[in-house]
């Protein structure tokens, strides 16, 4: 699937198939592409641990569904827990010479980029480690990572939601035996979809020129009709909800997962 096209099928997917598991391989896939993202000091904040439904303890499962009042949780092959280790900026000296050891840093030869780091990167980075174990740039970048997780679970046929963090999330954190001082960022729970992919069609947005700018906040930025029609043709744009099938979608999907309205969360 290419790049767009899965972009364009990358919407949340909240009724999955309860009955059918997912393979580990395919988790792993997701992992990996989480795993090679992009991150600030190449400090790998990002972490996840795979529930699955079938395997885990009864504690484990517990946690997770009193995490959220929400059926979804209840019925996923398997949940994602992504959070955010604060500890991984501890080892930001040596990701950051890492980096220059292979070149991705710096100018020179290796000795000048080792040096550079060391004398220039480091001391500006020291007594800042609290500092940057506080919510920011760290959870923007752990985004990066579950967004590409997300479209190697689409490329692979599943189908993904992520939820937020409710009250349980402490006791399942605990249940999890997870280091001190992480934090949880959400569950994506993962599975083979029961509904269409289109899921009722594009969702709603806000119009482009309200959200980007150029050179300053007022100036929206120019939206070529040309671009938006290629990438309609690639199928990063697909039909615009509602789609005339959603209702009876709908109430096929509550009957057969025996789901009481509004099944809202």
């Amino acid at each position: 699937m290419e790049l767009r096209e899965a972009i364009g099928r990358r919407r949340s997917i909240r009724f999955i198939n309860p009955y059918k598991p997912v393979e580990p391989e395919k988790i792993q896939v997701m992992f990996e592409a989480a795993r090679i993202a992009s991150h600030w000091g190449n400090v790998q904040s990002l972490r996840g641990i795979a529930i699955f439904r079938d395997t885990a303890s009864k504690e484990q499962l517990d946690a997770l569904q009193g995490i959220i009042l929400g059926w979804q949780i209840k019925i996923a092959p398997c949940v994602i827990v992504w959070y955010l280790d604060t500890n991984a900026v501890d080892g930001q000296s040596d990701r950051l010479m890492k980096l220059a050891e292979v070149g991705a840093l710096g100018v020179g030869t290796k000795e000048v980029r080792e040096d550079g780091v060391k004398n220039t990167l480091l001391p500006i980075f020291t007594g800042m480690g609290e500092v940057l174990k506080t919510p920011g740039i760290s959870e923007v970048d752990c985004g990066q990572g579950i967004a590409q997780a997300t479209l190697a679970a689409y490329e692979q046929g599943l189908g993904t939601c992520c939820l937020g963090a409710g009250p349980g999330g402490t006791a399942l954190m605990e249940s999890l035996g997870v280091p001190e001082g992480s934090r949880l960022l959400l569950l994506q729970t993962v599975g083979y979809p029961l509904e269409h992919w289109e899921a009722g069609g594009q969702r709603p947005r806000l119009p482009f020129d309200e959200l980007f700018h150029m050179n300053s906040y007022g100036e929206s930025f120019p939206r070529s009709e040309e671009v938006v029609e290629e990438l309609t043709r690639d199928g990063m744009f697909t039909r615009p909800a509602p789609l005339p099938e959603r209702d009876e979608e709908l109430q096929f999907l509550r009957d057969a997962l025996g789901l009481k309205e509004p099944a809202v969360l």
